[in-house]
Parts: structure tokens; sequence; C-alpha cells
């Protein structure tokens, strides 16, 4: 029974993928807001009226990162687009003596001036990540598909806000009674993992994303800002961020400078924040008593990614949550059941 109605419902979730993420990223702005409703509430606050102002807070601090962090890429892309063709030079040119002697070993290989050959493609390499860059930006827009979010999302997040309670207390009122108790426990420990990994895992992006921009800017990486707010968005995933961005910053670096020093200054910068989220942010702000393994969160992020998008991605953490919780409930069960004690 359980798993008609599983399938039955991912298989709507796949159907309607398009048209559900606005709804799916309300409800779970209403999960993250509702503990501090639940503060403005016991300020003698109607749970209405404290709704009317964790919105209104959120908007206002919203609105002005969407438009900071829109001119932020827009004048990176931009720089990115203009310095192409110096960081290539520089490239070869520091490259040159290795490709002289490349195509002096390999001559019938390489065929011809393999400079040259390179100088050719740099105008059609750089038009080709003008054009490239320009795609991602219009699909990242079709994609997010900002007039429903903006209009749809924040209606969706009040009203799933201010009738939290009620919606939990409904639910609960159809629980069969028999596993009420069980299904209860299993949901506060989802909960819990839910929320101790999101909200923590969101601030250590935050902090980890102000950190790689404001020291690779400190070094003088002129694209600092994107790599660190690349590095710090994909901190989400675990491993990924630090490594994507410690790539892309050293190749830039190389890039724009042309010498080992600044490569060095942009590795201690990723290496320290490193340390910094390894032994103090993750520890403090997540914990280790998630019960979510970064393997485990890796998965359930590219899974869900493939299978639904950007709808996915909201999804996977709470997907990979529930499967947790109910695996190790089951293992639990297994364990005091005569088939083990036997």
């Amino acid at each position: 029974m359980w798993f008609v109605i599983f399938f039955v419902f991912f298989f709507l979730l796949y159907l309607l993928r398009s048209v559900l993420m606005p709804f799916v990223a309300g409800i779970l702005l209403a999960y993250l807001l509702d503990p501090l409703t639940l503060k403005l509430q016991k300020c003698k606050m109607s749970r209405t009226w404290a709704t009317v102002l964790v919105c209104f807070l959120m908007i206002l601090i919203v609105l002005p990162a969407i438009f900071l962090f829109l001119g932020m890429v827009e004048s990176q892309v931009t720089l990115l687009v203009q310095a192409t063709p110096k960081y290539l030079a520089l490239v070869l040119e520091k490259a040159r003596p290795a490709l002289q002697r490349l195509a002096e070993r390999f001559p019938g290989l390489i065929g011809g001036n393999l400079e040259e050959m390179i100088k050719g493609n740099i105008g059609n390499g750089v038009k080709f990540a003008g054009a490239l860059l320009k795609g991602l930006i219009a699909n990242g827009f079709a994609f997010i598909n900002l007039i429903s979010l903006i209009l749809i999302t924040p209606i969706v997040t009040f009203y799933m806000l201010r009738d939290w309670d009620t919606f939990v207390r409904k639910f609960e009122g159809l629980l069969p009674k028999k596993s009420k108790k069980g299904i209860m426990e299993s949901m506060k420990e989802i909960n819990v993992i839910i929320a101790g990994f999101i909200r923590g895992q969101l601030s250590v992006c935050l902090i980890l994303g102000l950190y790689y921009s404001i020291g690779l800017k400190l070094v003088g990486l002129e694209l600092g800002l994107l790599v660190g707010f690349i590095a710090g968005v994909i901190s989400f995933i675990p491993y990924v961020g630090s490594i994507t961005g410690f790539v892309l910053g050293i190749i830039l670096a190389f890039a724009q400078f042309g010498d080992v020093t600044h490569v060095m200054y942009v590795v201690a910068v990723f290496l320290s924040g490193q340390f910094l989220e390894g032994n103090f942010l993750t520890p403090k702000l997540v914990g280790d008593s998630v019960g979510l393994h970064p393997v485990w969160v890796m998965f359930a992020l590219l899974a869900g990614g493939v299978l639904l998008g950007f709808l996915g991605l909201m999804l996977a953490v709470p997907v990979a949550a529930i499967i947790g919780v109910l695996v190790r409930n089951m293992i639990k069960r297994y364990k005091q059941s005569s088939l083990y004690l036997e």
C-alpha cells in the first residue's frame, strides 16, 4: 500500500516538475522561517501578524540581495569575456618553449606551426566562451522562471507559514492510531535532520562564499568575486565546492599573473577556508548529529538534479533524510526481531 502511494506521488512529481518549483520553494521557505515565526508568537504576536512581519523582512533582505547578485554576475562575466584574450595570450607566452619542443619532437603528429595554430583558434575560443556564457545566463533565467518565482513563491510562503500549525494538526489527524506514535517519532527525527542540515549548511555556504570572495579579491584575482561565489554555492555539495573553486582559482591566477607566487596565494585562501569549514563552521553550524553522510548527500543531489532538475535539487536533502530515517528504523526493528536474535 505504502509503496503504491509513494510510486504515484513521485510519478506525479515527475509529470508536474515544470510547474511545481515555486510551490516547493514556498513550502521550503515556510519551513525554514517557521522557527522565527514561533519566536514572534511567544512575544504575544498573532500568527498572522508574525507571518506578515517575517515575510516583509524576507522581501526586504532578499530583493536587494538579488539585484546585487545580478549586478555582480553581469560585471564579472563581462570582465571574463574582456580578459579572456589577455589570459590566453599570457598562457601562450609562458607555454611557448614547451610548445615549440613538442612541435619539434612530433612534427608529423602536429603538422605545422603549433603556436600559429593555437593563436588562430584563440579568437574562436573567445567567441565560443562568450556565447556559452550568454547561453548559460539565458537558460538560467528561463530555468528559474523569474516571473513564477517572484509572484507565486511569496504567496505560497505566506499562506503556508500562516497555516503551518493547522497543516501539521490535520496531518496528525489523518495518521492511523495504531502507528501514530511511531510515525510522529520518525517525523520528529526527520525534522531535526532536515532543519539541522539545511539551515546549517546554508550558513556554511554563505560564510564560505564571502570568505573566498574577499580572500581572492585581496589576492588581486580579477574574477575573485565570481570564483568565490561559485565555490560558496556549490559547497552545499560536500567537497565539490572547494575543489571547483580551487581549480578555477589556480587556473585564473596563472592566466592573470603568470607566476607561482599568486597561485600559492590562491592555494592559501582555499586551504585556510577548508580549515575554517572543517574545524569550526561545519561542527558548530551543522554538527555530526544530522545523520546525513556526505556521500549520501552527493548522490541525492545528483540523482535529484538528473531526475527533476532544479526541483530535484530542492527536494534532494529532505528525501534523503526521510529515506535515511526509514532505513535506520528498519534496521533497528530487524535487530530486535527473532530473525536477528536467533
